[in-house]
């Protein structure tokens, strides 16, 4: 990120070294919370990092000297960002091919292990967070995820700390009868997963009728560039047709393996061993509930390297 900047002091200015040295330390200090907090209120890792450069643009022009919390000044920053970035993206979205679903990452394992961290980064609360307001989400991503102050939060956004405080109550319970009901271990989901792995190559469509619930929806995202369902496949039968009829259709050249995305486990399939695609569930009461599948080759850049993320 820092290297990307073209206009440096000469190395012969040793006050304005030090100053742009110190810059630099602490954003890479906090780059990985800066990239999470804008991944969460974007969805998108591609506008992730381009919110992390405009923050670093921004962060090399003030006096350092006169910030008294690094951490809480950089996450001002890349907040305000972000919110100019998610206004664009929901344009764009009005104009995706089919449904949009958020970009995959490949996480390390001390994502899974902060519960609280790899549920906020689910694929599922992720779509959640979606049916918030852009002000919502930011509030409720920096309070709830981040447990950054309302008044810190009040700067961010431009608003008062009691509006805040508002905000947030109304952003939790709006999340809090979306989210899933219970907290799901990753053995659980991972243990789904197998289960549906195994039923699909077997066909065995009864095997994979049990692992579903009566009303689970099944959404792909292939953004005109892959074949993806095009609207959402809701029903417990016309699901399990949906992928059994897939793999009878593709056999062989079909594999898949168990991965760790966005915190917790999620197939990574192949076609003639080549990436097609994420694939990760919702799981609640023991019974899949939703699967979501990106297919879309412009964001499965993220699978193959691990993304750093922290709180």
């Amino acid at each position: 990120m820092p290297e990307r900047r073209t206009d440096s002091p000469p190395a012969t200015d040793t006050g304005a070294g030090d100053r742009t040295g110190r810059l630099t330390e602490a954003f890479v200090t906090h780059r990985n919370l800066l990239f999470t907090i804008a991944y969460e209120m974007l969805g998108s890792a591609a506008d992730a990092e381009d919110v992390l450069q405009e923050t670093w643009l921004r962060w090399v022009g003030v006096d350092f000297d006169e910030v008294r919390e690094p951490r809480a000044y950089l996450v001002r920053i890349t907040t305000r960002q972000a919110l100019n970035h998610l206004r664009t993206l929901g344009r764009r979205k009005e104009s995706y091919v089919g449904s949009w679903l958020p970009e995959p990452l490949l996480t390390a394992p001390d994502v899974a292990e902060d519960v609280e961290l790899a549920e906020s980064v689910s694929t599922a609360m992720l779509l959640v967070l979606e049916t918030l307001t852009p002000t919502e989400r930011a509030v409720f991503v920096l309070r709830e995820v981040f447990a950054v102050e309302y008044d810190q939060i009040a700067e961010a956004v431009d608003k008062t700390p009691v509006a805040v405080r508002q905000i947030a109550h109304r952003a939790r319970a709006h999340v809090a009868a979306r989210r899933p009901r219970e907290s799901v271990s990753a053995a659980q989901a991972r243990g789904a997963l197998e289960a549906f792995k195994l039923a699909v190559e077997t066909g065995d469509l009864q095997g994979l009728l049990d692992q579903l619930a009566p009303n689970v929806v099944a959404m792909g995202d292939g953004g005109g560039i892959k074949q993806a369902v095009p609207r959402p496949v809701v029903g417990a039968e016309k699901v399990a047709r949906l992928f059994v009829g897939g793999m009878r259709k593709f056999g062989a050249r079909m594999s898949a393996e168990l991965v760790q995305i966005n915190g917790g486990p999620a197939l990574l399939t192949r076609l003639d061993d080549e990436i097609d695609g994420i694939l990760s569930v919702r799981v609640e009461d023991g019974l899949v509930t939703a699967f979501y599948y990106v297919r879309n080759p412009e964001k499965l850049s993220r699978i193959q390297q691990e993304t750093a993320m922290s709180r």
